[in-house]
């Protein structure tokens, strides 16, 4: 059974210390990764001209453009639709993102409405335990007052960090489970998370495999790794690797 219905991608953020667009392309290149979460730092979502270009740039160079983020949405129509035309001249169909705490079921109907409008499957980003919508508990009660325009990218590392198990997250949310962050931690005594290989810390990648299959997950999934940044190649290469051979993916 197939693990990914898609190539294996990559958030750009990894490569935030290559400024030119012609860099992180080439650093993908060197992964051997042909699909893109683009982050705002490598391109300008506000304006979308600028923004599309460099979408067409990865697309020409064969790197196709999964999904932009992961960008933090008000429901604030005019300044928020440029992100959602820039998904769609990508080709794309997905946007991961991020709500502020005490948003309004207004502003939520706001979002929809833009994601209905652009064809868009929205996935909120779970950041960590300091972060609100790390928790399971908020994403139950987020899910149940939006339409499924509205769902989960799931950062495996950061569930790690707010004490949730990102596959029961896998099981419980996959019919809403539109995104993954391929990324690990480990942890000192502090509780401090640093950065791994994925596979080489606390996530078993064999697992997971088994989890997404289970909920026959459709989405899209882009290695993470924040590690490096000026060097982070042959940690992306091992991540990579390790996703390869526990996903049983074709080189």
């Amino acid at each position: 059974m197939t693990v990914l219905h898609g190539p294996l991608g990559m958030q750009s953020y990894c490569l935030r210390d290559f400024k030119t667009t012609d860099a992180v392309i080439a650093g993908f290149q060197q992964c051997g990764v042909t699909a893109v979460e683009l982050s705002g730092v490598h391109a300008n979502f506000d304006d979308v001209e600028a923004a599309t270009q460099v979408c067409r740039q990865f697309s020409a160079a064969g790197i196709a453009v999964q999904s932009i983020g992961v960008q933090t949405l008000h429901g604030d129509v005019a300044k928020e639709r440029p992100y959602f035309a820039v998904v769609a001249n990508a080709g794309a169909r997905y946007m991961s993102v991020n709500f502020p705490a005490g948003i309004s079921a207004e502003q939520l109907r706001a979002i929809e409405g833009l994601a209905a409008e652009y064809d868009v499957l929205l996935g909120i980003h779970n950041h960590g335990g300091y972060h609100w919508l790390g928790s399971s508990e908020i994403l139950r009660y987020i899910f149940s007052i939006t339409n499924e325009r509205i769902g989960l990218t799931l950062d495996t590392a950061w569930a790690l960090d707010a004490g949730e198990n990102p596959l029961t997250m896998v099981r419980e949310f996959g019919q809403r489970l539109y995104g993954l962050h391929l990324k690990d931690f480990i942890f000192d005594a502090a509780r401090r998370p640093q950065d791994v290989e994925i596979g080489e810390g606390n996530i078993d990648l064999s697992a997971l495999a088994v989890a997404l299959q289970e909920v026959n997950f459709t989405g899209y999934a882009a290695i993470e790794y924040e590690g490096d940044p000026q060097n982070p190649i042959p940690a992306l290469q091992g991540c990579v690797r390790n996703i390869r051979a526990a996903f049983k993916l074709e080189e």
